[in-house]
């Protein structure tokens, strides 16, 4: 009996798909280099190189240094009161204007440390009456007799660190706090960048600890070594320094990775460092490349701003060091 004709419902190379079935026993040859792969972070760690190295070759060498906002409107001079805070300040070389003692002082071992530390710096000491020691201090301020003049911190622009890292020839290492306000973790920030090799630090303009007489003073002298910067908006700061081939590293509990095992250590990297109780705002978050988290005991909430910049700062210089 004929049947009626029907399309076979067999699969197989139909006519003409000859040249179509060698293609594909061809493959797709060999897999491109991670760098040649776009989202790959071996790729985007190239390209970030290759926008820095524009970024370097557009200053031609020269800085092209912009001015830096002011701190903050009234940021004037301030007052350092009491012997053992003067006798600090003058040790760990605080800048300073003037010296004021009080007439007829009672000299102590402390007031001449402090009288023999201002002339061998050359700070100017001047005698005034009590009475007017008194108005010139904070109402309720002890100031057992003397007090220091500190001039306005002279800030750095942001661009000014990438600059120093280059005069180095080396891969900017940059700290900047999102909102820290205790002076005393920003000193101490500052002295730990210091120690460890980084080229800066940068601080918002407003709502942030500023480079105080505390802050010079717990910085230890490292203030006088180490640039600080301001930003007028610190999350604008952080896009031009991606655009410039800097990666911008957060720091937060609940990181993407753990300090061990961050491959940037040895790229040109931002660390960015949260405020005491927030950590770093949503937006500072958004613009980091990789959060990362510091590998603690169960029993320790958090570390302070000051000690996860440290032991942050230390790895990426140990890191460094084995290249």
């Amino acid at each position: 009996m004929n049947r009626p004709n029907r399309p076979s419902g067999k699969k197989g190379p139909t006519k003409g798909s000859g040249g179509k079935g060698r293609r594909s026993l061809q493959g797709r040859g060999p897999t491109p280099k991670a760098e040649d792969r776009e989202y790959h972070p071996a790729a985007k760690r190239k390209a970030a190189r290759e926008r820095y190295d524009a970024a370097v070759e557009r200053r031609g060498g020269k800085s092209q240094r912009a001015r830096a906002p002011k701190r903050k409107s009234g940021d004037d001079s301030e007052l350092v009161t009491g012997r053992n805070s003067v006798l600090e300040a003058l040790r760990t070389k605080t800048p300073a204007t003037t010296l004021y003692v009080a007439a007829r002082i009672e000299m102590d071992d402390r007031v001449k440390e402090i009288l023999f530390l201002a002339n061998a710096r050359n700070v100017p000491v001047m005698e005034v009456m009590r009475p007017e020691l008194d108005r010139m201090t904070d109402e309720g301020s002890v100031h057992q007799g003397v007090a220091l003049k500190v001039p306005p911190y002279e800030y750095a622009h942001p661009s000014d660190l990438l600059e120093r890292a280059r005069r180095a020839g080396e891969a900017p290492l940059i700290i900047a706090l999102d909102g820290v306000t205790d002076p005393r973790n920003l000193g101490a920030i500052v002295r730990s960048a210091a120690a460890f090799g980084a080229h800066g630090v940068i601080v918002p303009q407003r709502r942030a600890a500023g480079m105080t007489a505390s802050a010079w003073k717990t910085s230890a002298g490292a203030a006088a070594r180490l640039p600080v910067a301001v930003a007028s908006n610190l999350n604008n700061a952080l896009k031009d320094l991606k655009a410039d081939g800097v990666f911008v590293a957060g720091l937060d509990a609940g990181g993407d990775v753990s300090l061990h095992d961050v491959e940037l250590a040895t790229e040109p990297l931002v660390i960015v460092v949260g405020s005491e109780g927030k950590g770093i705002s949503r937006l500072a978050r958004e613009i980091c490349d990789v959060i990362v988290s510091i590998p603690i005991g169960a029993a320790t909430e958090s570390l302070n701003a000051g000690v996860a910049a440290s032991v942050t700062l230390y790895e990426i210089a140990r890191r460094r060091s084995e290249r």
